[in-house]
Formats: C-alpha cells, structure tokens, sequence
C-alpha cells in the first residue's frame, strides 16, 4: 500500500523564505558597507552599532508574537518566533565578536576588566550569556527533552529584553530617544503580559450571586 505524502505549503514555504531574507538583510548591507567603504570615518563602531540595534529589535520582535497572536486572533505569528530568536542570537553574537576582535584588536586581558568595570558592558555581556541556552534549546528536540521546563526556560528572554534596553542607555548616555523608544515598546510588551496574567484568575472567578 502506497501512503500518501502531505503536499509541501509553497505558501507558506515562500514567505519563510521572504522572512529570513529581511532578517539577513541588515547584515547584507553591513557586508556592502565593508566591501564599498561607506561605512564613514569609524566602520568599526557602525558595524557595532548596527548589530547591536538590529539584536535588540529582533529580540523585541520575538517577544511581540505572542502578543499578535492574541490580538489577531491567528496562530501563525508563532510560527515565526523561533526564526527571529535565532536572528537576535546571530546579531548579537556578531555585535560582541565586533567589540572583542575588531575593537579590542590584540587587548585579550582588557575584555574581563571591561565586564567587570563598565556597567553598560556588563549588562550587554550578561544579556548574550542568557540568550545562549535559549539558542542552543530552540530546537524541535530540545523542546520534547525539557517538556515544561522549556517553556519556564524561555522566560529568560524578558530578562535579556531588560539588560538590552538597560545597555542601549548606559552606552548612549546622552541622546536617549532611540533606546527610550525601546525601553517603551519593552514596558508595552512586559506590560501586556502582565495584564493578561492579571485577568486570567479574574476571568476564571465564579460571579458572586450566581
């Protein structure tokens, strides 16, 4: 007897294709950058930049699909949660490869006191320390090998939201309004999910006199 294979979503296969071409193509431009000399007088500090923005924003992203889900009322935000998790992890890890190698150059030492004695960089390196476990879990099997725990696991991404907010303003110092409008969209997030919580005991509640 012969099965009968499920037909591959084009669809769908199609705009995952699109997806992770947006994702990459913040990194593309950078390579342009590099390659056409029109990263300005500090290519170093534009990449750095760069990277870290676009770590940040993923990572703000991945937290707004839950939150999609629900407002639309549509499963397939999900869908898309995992790829820009990983997305957050490649650019952050090229934005601390660009600090450690590019900027540091020969200065291995320098990279522990940096950790130890610059908050901003302290918080920073935290935050791709916490998105490490997140990665290396984001698999298929790692999901049924941890069951519950996964999902208590993932949680550590509202932290890693914090400390990228928290190095974002600690770096800029003077011009707050980009990190600010970060740390915005951040609360909102945060915010919904307490909400949410909130209401769910609330919702579950017998009415009294009934």
């Amino acid at each position: 007897m012969v099965l009968s294979r499920r037909s591959p979503d084009w669809r769908w296969i199609g705009i995952k294709a699109v997806a992770h071409g947006l994702a990459l193509l913040p990194l593309a431009l950078l390579v342009q950058g590099v390659v056409g000399d029109t990263l300005g007088a500090d290519p170093v500090a534009a990449i750095t930049h760069e990277t870290g923005n676009w770590a940040l924003r993923l990572v703000l992203l991945g937290l707004a699909m839950t939150p999609l889900r629900r407002l639309l009322g549509k499963p397939w935000p999900i869908r898309f949660r995992r790829m820009v998790g990983l997305y957050a992890f490649l650019y952050a890890t090229l934005h601390l490869a660009t600090y450690v190698v590019l900027d540091l150059g020969q200065y291995w030492q320098q990279i522990l006191e940096d950790i130890v004695k610059r908050p901003y960089i302290t918080v920073g390196f935290a935050a791709w320390l916490l998105l490490v476990p997140l990665a290396v879990t984001s698999t298929k099997g790692w999901i049924r090998r941890l069951g519950r725990r996964w999902g208590q696991l993932h949680k550590l991404v509202y932290a890693v939201g914090v400390l990228g907010v928290l190095h974002f303003i600690w770096l800029v110092k003077s011009d707050l309004r980009e990190p600010l409008l970060y740390a915005g969209v951040l609360a909102l997030l945060l915010g919904l999910r307490l909400w949410w919580k909130l209401r769910k005991p609330l919702a579950q509640a017998p009415m009294r006199g009934a």
